[in-house]
């Protein structure tokens, strides 16, 4: 019995530790940041959208995001590719099934990798409540204290394939699919930290 006492302490104790070591929260800026796709059509050109209504928190050890934890929500019916009529087709059943699975989400890790500034985000990416591990790119492009607040900003890349998330939608035309399996995501992310 005391060994179990003490095996719950000595995990108790670590778990606190972690989340102090982790007390600083940064969130999204808006007016900065970039929650954006791209997909390749009819096999010769790319078209490219983005989500409006998002929020992004990530929880790090001040301002060193190694280990940072990343939490990402997004509204799936805030999709744009700039055309009404296809921004419709893919918010139904045939795509993302919005009316059914309303958010996307991601939550993940920061590591730093051996090259100064560059990361690799390992985590969970869930569609239409299919949830794979992903992996992504990033670039830490600087940390700056101005008007009135401490901003990080980051390029995030890497690509997934829709069908592992059930958005399998495979029209085809004699080249191929009318819309291809790879999607690229770029997100261009400024992270303001949050004021306590």
């Amino acid at each position: 019995m005391k060994t179990l006492t003490y095996l719950l302490l000595v995990v108790f104790n670590l778990y606190a530790a972690n989340l102090m070591a982790q007390e600083t929260k940064w969130v999204a800026d808006k007016a900065h940041t970039k929650i954006k796709f791209s997909a390749t059509h009819m096999a010769i050109s790319d078209v490219d959208g983005k989500f409006s209504d998002y929020n992004v928190e990530v929880f790090a050890d001040g301002q060193d995001f190694d280990g940072a934890n990343v939490k990402v929500t997004i509204d799936a019916k805030s999709i744009d590719t700039d055309n009404s009529k296809r921004d419709e087709h893919l918010r139904s059943d045939e795509f993302l099934g919005v009316s059914q699975y309303p958010e996307i989400k991601f939550t993940g890790k920061l590591k730093e990798n051996s090259i100064d500034g560059e990361y690799t985000l390992d985590g969970v990416l869930t569609i239409r409540d299919v949830s794979k591990t992903a992996q992504l790119n990033v670039v830490h492009k600087g940390t700056v204290e101005a008007m009135g607040a401490v901003r990080a900003g980051f390029k995030i890349t890497g690509t997934i394939d829709r069908f592992d998330y059930n958005v399998d939608w495979n029209k085809t035309f004699t080249s191929g699919l009318v819309v291809g399996k790879k999607v690229d995501i770029v997100c261009d992310i400024e992270l303001n930290k949050a004021k306590e």
